[in-house]
């Protein structure tokens, strides 16, 4: 038989019971935690709350237009459709040329940017140069770019510069020192077109005009040497009294046969016959003056409707060059772009930049989301070992 065994069912006597110590919250608090995202916060706390300088920011609008707007074909529609135009890439020109090396040079011949961008009481993290930066123009340049800002709105057209400075005089000066470089370029891109399709227009104008100088000069001189004014109206008009006088002769040549006939001794015989050798001679000595020898009409007409020719081939010429020129001019004028000003750089009345608070919720939700994939990262892991 089993011996009886007792349970006690009350509460454990202090003596045999450990009660620990209760440990601070700060403690229960994960390392990890306290590296990823507390640490980082309270770096932007302190930087964006005190030591960050606040920046003026200068904005204006404008847009690039040509003077005539075309009825796009249907590849152009296409790209219209998705925001791409010749417009929008004429902007997209002026947003690369204010933004380019050129543009920052122009700066620089007007201001002494290097101290526009390091004023007295900037923070070392937002002027220029930072701690890490380098001395040389590219890290100058790539320094200056952090300033300055400019975007295209596609369903608008309008451009939006703005120029960020420690004054806000400083800012409102480069922005319209901008502005008026990107007017500049539009400017040189207008006669850039203009002399590339216009010019030559202009050139061939003037080859055609001294190509019917020419032709005309030279029918001037043959007309004084040969002392004619049009050798094929003389001609026609020496084939008309050839003519008139072959049709006199035959006259006087009926008129012997009938004397002849009725009176065949008759007088007047011998001075018919004078008349027509008289008219015979005549019509041989004019039709030797069209052809026949060096000195006849033929080889005279040949050089002049030669030169005649080259003149209206010269006056074609000249026509359809002042043609093209006239349609060279209005395709330049209709190309041209301006550079409209919406509204005029700003001076800026209070900072607006940096925006504290939202770079310190932004820290401090990146750090999260990083402190949170990490956890993941390290329980899956875990996880795996223990199986």
């Amino acid at each position: 038989m089993t011996e009886p065994k007792l349970s006690y069912l009350g509460p454990l006597p202090k003596a045999l019971t450990y009660d620990k110590a209760e440990k601070p919250w700060w403690s229960r608090v994960p390392w990890a935690f306290v590296l990823v995202v507390c640490l980082p916060t309270a770096v932007a706390l302190i930087y964006y709350l005190v030591i960050a300088s606040p920046r003026y920011v200068s904005e204006a609008q404008f847009v690039v237009r040509a003077s005539e707007q075309t009825k796009a074909s249907a590849l152009g529609a296409a790209l219209q459709s998705v925001g791409m135009s010749t417009t929008s890439s004429d902007a997209y020109a002026v947003h690369q040329y204010i933004d380019s090396r050129d543009g920052f040079a122009e700066l620089r011949r007007r201001f002494d940017m290097r101290q526009i961008l390091a004023r007295p009481g900037s923070d070392m993290f937002s002027r220029y140069p930072r701690p890490w930066d380098g001395r040389s123009d590219e890290s100058f340049y790539k320094g200056y770019r952090r300033f300055v800002d400019i975007g295209y709105d596609a369903t608008t057209g309008i451009s939006t510069l703005k120029v960020e400075a420690f004054r806000p005089r400083d800012a409102q000066a480069l922005t319209e020192s901008l502005l008026n470089s990107g007017e500049q370029f539009v400017n040189r891109l207008n006669a850039r077109a203009s002399s590339a399709g216009v010019a030559d227009s202009r050139a061939a104008v003037e080859r055609a005009r001294t190509q019917l100088a020419e032709a005309q000069g030279q029918l001037t001189a043959f007309r004084n040497r040969e002392q004619f004014i049009d050798p094929a109206r003389s001609a026609t008009e020496g084939s008309q009294l050839i003519g008139s006088l072959l049709t006199t002769a035959a006259t006087l040549r009926a008129e012997r046969a009938q004397v002849a006939a009725e009176a065949p001794n008759s007088p007047q015989l011998p001075i018919i016959d004078s008349r027509i050798a008289a008219y015979d001679r005549q019509i041989a000595s004019e039709r030797a003056k069209l052809a026949g020898d060096a000195g006849s009409l033929a080889p005279k007409i040949r050089v002049y409707e030669d030169l005649t020719i080259n003149k209206e081939f010269a006056e074609r010429e000249l026509s359809s060059a002042t043609e093209a020129l006239t349609a060279a001019e209005q395709e330049a004028r209709r190309q041209r772009l301006y550079l409209d000003r919406i509204t005029t750089p700003s001076l800026p009345d209070s900072p607006s930049e940096p925006k504290r608070w939202i770079a310190i919720l932004t820290v401090l939700a990146s750090s999260l989301v990083i402190y949170g994939i990490g956890w993941f990262i390290w329980s899956g892991a875990r996880e795996h070992r223990q199986d």
